[in-house]
């Protein structure tokens, strides 16, 4: 990297998964409306086609009159190639394929347990991690041997478990995991305001918020906008619209898979007194099975959806043409994305100083009450090559329980990622407070050894998988 004139020049970001179809763009554009910072992004992904079709896209985008940001796209062939000399590491891959998700997502449901989305907590997110955790062991191993300075960005989910390999693998490893779930619920709360207060045009950023959790089981014990209190309006709103929910402008949670009333939120605001700042098809799959993933008209009744990986196949059929175009000239729009990778590798280049939600260890014990070597998602100051966490303070005691199966199953499922042992995947499986008491312990075992059959493809050679 060079530094000139409030400039950052030549900076080398090396994207894992750089054929995605999604974050890639997202990258693209955000990059291509910033003057500050210019460089090269190497794309490295198993699908080089893909990675090739994305250096098509990106350097068309450098070359328009309306882009300002400056970089060059480049496909490379090797993690070493791509990691050797980088700055920034961006990982956003997709483990296995939509076959092996259906089966995370669809297998349990022959036992009456659902999901909404299957990735990160539950039977899917536990299956799908044994196959992303050798990947990323793989990668930390890579920045060990070719970039040990550079800055790791995780969007891969399940993502708590993404970060805790690379740490496991590289503990000097400078990484962190992004999520835009707080995002979203600071959406919420300024919308809320806007009907409530009526202020209109209120940036999601000025939604002050003490965030503490793990990753898709983020909650805010504090919220204010302008040095009003958010807690007590979000209180009365959530007791006078608890049968209908908030329906964000130009939304509706049945016509969009990814999309809910936040109703699930408002419950867990009344049970447990913090606003839970994820969406509600996430929330849901970190409760208990009973409760608001009982069965599909149970899912209905709290308004919010079953992503099937059905819809995920057919939605990669649109991005996939999306892509043809691109390739062909199609000019990708310049919107703003709302996300805040490009910031936050600004911060840390010492262009800015930000303050953030990110997923790291927990090893400053920013949560007081959660474990060192737990991931959790806090607010931390990102500037110059530095991220400091926020001390969060303590999960209340009421819905401290909440959480601790999670981050055990945690441990149980990296032990198990990396010692190939079935017994602590059934441990976990039975322990996840989404299967807890849904079905026999034999029926639980069957399950676990018929997904990963499913999904052997994917792991290494030490599973015995018949």
């Amino acid at each position: 990297m060079q530094y000139k004139e409030n400039k950052v020049t030549d900076i080398q970001i090396a994207y894992i998964g750089g054929g995605s179809r999604g974050w890639a763009w997202t990258l693209m554009k955000d990059l291509a409306v910033d003057a500050e910072i210019s460089g090269t992004v190497r794309l490295y992904d198993i699908d080089e086609a893909a990675a090739k079709s994305n250096e098509v896209i990106g350097n068309a985008l450098s070359k328009r009159e309306d882009v300002i940001g400056q970089w060059n796209y480049t496909t490379c062939q090797s993690l070493q190639e791509v990691l050797t000399g980088c700055d920034f590491v961006v990982l956003s891959i997709l483990p296995g394929t939509f076959d092996e998700m259906a089966s995370d997502v669809h297998l349990p449901e022959r036992l009456g347990i659902y999901q909404s989305v299957g990735d990160t907590a539950g039977p899917g997110g536990m299956i799908r991690a044994l196959r992303t955790i050798p990947m990323l062991a793989q990668i930390a191993e890579g920045v060990k041997n070719y970039a040990q300075d550079a800055w790791v960005i995780n969007y891969t989910n399940p993502m708590s478990l993404c970060v805790k390999t690379l740490y496991q693998v590289f503990p000097q490893i400078k990484a962190f995991g992004c999520c835009h779930e707080v995002f979203g619920t600071q959406k919420v709360l300024a919308g809320i305001c806007n009907e409530v207060l009526e202020i209109k045009d209120i940036d999601r950023r000025d939604i002050h918020v003490n965030v503490l959790g793990i990753n898709h089981f983020t909650w805010f014990d504090q919220a204010s906008y302008k040095g009003i209190d958010l807690f007590p309006i979000y209180k009365k709103y959530c007791e006078e619209h608890y049968e209908e929910g908030f329906e964000e402008k130009d939304m509706n949670w049945a016509n969009n898979t990814f999309h809910g009333a936040h109703r699930v939120k408002f419950d867990l605001f009344l049970r447990y007194g913090m606003i839970a700042a994820a969406g509600d098809r996430h929330l849901a799959e970190f409760m208990p099975g009973e409760e608001y993933l009982k069965d599909p008209e149970t899912v209905t009744s709290w308004k919010f959806g079953l992503t099937s990986v059905d819809w995920r196949k057919e939605d990669l059929q649109k991005r996939l043409e999306k892509s043809r175009k691109y390739v062909e000239g199609d000019p990708l729009v310049l919107d703003k994305s709302g996300e805040e990778g490009v910031l936050l590798i600004k911060a840390l280049c010492g262009l800015t100083r930000v303050i953030s939600n990110v997923n790291i260890p927990n090893i400053s014990r920013q949560i007081a009450n959660l474990p060192a070597e737990a991931i959790v998602e806090t607010n931390a100051v990102f500037s110059r090559d530095s991220i400091k966490p926020v001390m969060a303070g303590s999960i209340p005691e009421n819905a401290l329980s909440l959480f601790l199966p999670h981050v055990k199953n945690q441990e149980r499922i990296l032990k198990a990622a990396f010692t190939y042992d079935e017994s602590l995947v059934v441990d976990a499986f039975l322990e996840d407070p989404l299967v807890k008491g849904r079905a026999k312990a034999e029926e639980i075992k069957a399950l676990v050894q018929d997904m990963i059959k499913n999904t052997k493809k994917y792991l290494p050679d030490g599973w015995s998988i018949e």
